[in-house]
């Protein structure tokens, strides 16, 4: 992504998890941001674009981004485990890669799914600071509920015109819960020329 882009080999539940790491430049960072991505079946992997732009909101807010690819994906061992291997991967990474100081969670469609699972795995001892759910995978996972107490450090974004995650099912999701969700106008699911937006918009969570 830029000239501070490192590669990590971490150790995940079924062998090698393959990840990048992005720093701010010249800066120390102020807490580690673990970002997950789409669908491993339908193309997912940590190079995607609302991937990279999660990370790159979160280095231009002075936190290092690790990206890391699910079980299956590029040259992470195993194969796709419909969330539950994929949510225990996300948390050894967490482990290795953010064991202590601020932690941010972020996950992309599928990639959001797990990351609402790794929230509550890690429980109140290691609750983010920051959360961003994008493109919300509610109509085809079970989406677990945001705990109450992080409603304020979180971002739920969703398109209005996203055509694989209706945002009936995201609202449907939210709805019980009285959490927000922010809806871009005109926006799909893969924010073809909205990225710059998507981007403003996590910045601006991150910073408050």
């Amino acid at each position: 992504m830029n000239s501070a882009t490192q590669n990590l080999t971490l150790e995940g539940e079924v062998g090698v998890i393959e990840a990048l790491l992005d720093v701010p430049a010249g800066l120390q960072a102020r807490g580690t941001a673990v970002i997950a991505h789409p669908h491993p079946l339908f193309g997912g992997t940590m190079h995607n674009k609302v991937v990279q732009t999660l990370a790159r909101a979160f280095v231009q807010c002075g936190w290092q981004a690790v990206r890391f690819n699910f079980r299956g994906v590029g040259a992470s061992a195993g194969q796709y485990d419909e969330g539950r291997g994929e949510a225990l991967d996300m948390v050894r990474v967490i482990a290795q890669t953010a064991a202590s100081g601020p932690l941010a969670l972020a996950g992309f469609s599928f990639g959001a799914f797990v990351t609402s699972h790794v929230v509550n795995m890690l429980g109140t001892e290691r609750a983010p600071e920051k959360l961003v759910l994008v493109g919300t995978a509610a109509s085809r996972f079970d989406v677990a509920p945001v705990p109450q107490e992080l409603h304020a450090r979180t971002l739920v974004l969703h398109g209005e015109q996203d055509d694989t995650v209706s945002l009936q099912s995201v609202m449907d999701w939210a709805r019980p819960q009285s959490l927000p969700i922010t809806v871009i106008p005109g926006v799909s699911h893969f924010f073809h020329g909205q990225l710059p937006l998507l981007k403003t918009l996590v910045v601006g969570h991150v910073q408050a």
